[in-house]
């Protein structure tokens, strides 16, 4: 499998989340306040609450319902209740274009 356009760079909004599906996973597309974007798991590892409706704070991802906050470089949860990490994947930007391939997990 290849990478596949996922939104394009102009789309995202500095420190939002926005939820995209690639092959039936979903993911969190976040561009940071440093400019880097970052593709993390969109399900919290605690409640099945989708991560794109949380909170971008620094490098992290909080979780609105219940307050976990993922890292978006490594996927771990920061505190509780979630203990479970959520996955990292590679992000390749090609000119305005974000492109994740969904079984390519970042090495952490």
């Amino acid at each position: 499998m290849t990478a596949q356009k996922v939104c394009a760079l102009s789309e995202l909004e500095q420190d939002a989340a926005k939820r995209v599906e690639v092959d039936g996973v979903a993911i969190s597309v976040v561009l940071d306040s440093a400019g880097e974007v970052h593709a993390i798991g969109d399900t919290c590892t605690h409640g099945d609450i989708s991560l794109a409706d949380g909170f971008v704070d620094g490098d992290t991802l909080e979780c609105w319902a219940h307050g976990s906050a993922f890292s978006l470089r490594t996927g771990k949860p920061l505190n509780l209740p979630a203990y479970e990490p959520v996955p990292v994947f590679v992000v390749t930007i090609d000119g305005d274009d974000v492109l994740i391939d969904p079984n390519v997990k970042k090495e952490i």
